[in-house]
């Protein structure tokens, strides 16, 4: 997500895979797409960090959740720290190395589709 120049330089980040200095969006959602937790970080913040701080506001707000869907981005020692401190499995939505081009991953759409519903709207667009 762009920032304006009126965002502080502080909470934005460079990103090296797409080279311009922005801040992510880490969402969780339900099955249906509804937006249960979200959060904004820099994007030189791994993932994986923003994740921990993201699932424990999850699992305080949301105490009847037990499975998450995540992408590959997310695997490594989180999926172990999620069973161990937060009682919740995380399950890892791969694509596989015969995989060429696009192609829709089983539950991963969901959380793609609000994503992109949100950048449609020119004011979510941008940081101001």
């Amino acid at each position: 997500m762009k920032a304006a120049a009126s965002v502080p330089a502080a909470s934005r980040g460079y990103d090296g895979g797409k080279k311009v200095p922005l801040r992510k969006r880490h969402i969780v959602t339900d099955t249906l797409g509804l937006l249960l937790v979200v959060a904004v970080t820099a994007a030189n913040i791994g993932d994986r960090d923003a994740a921990a701080g993201l699932l424990m506001r999850l699992r305080r707000m949301h105490r009847d959740i037990t499975l998450v869907w995540a992408d590959g981005g997310y695997t490594g020692g989180l999926v172990g720290w999620c069973r161990d401190k937060l009682a919740l499995t995380l399950e890892i939505v791969k694509r596989t190395d015969d995989m060429a081009g696009f192609v829709v991953l089983p539950r991963r759409w969901v959380a793609e589709r609000t994503s992109q519903k949100s950048t449609d709207h020119v004011r979510l667009r941008y940081n101001f």
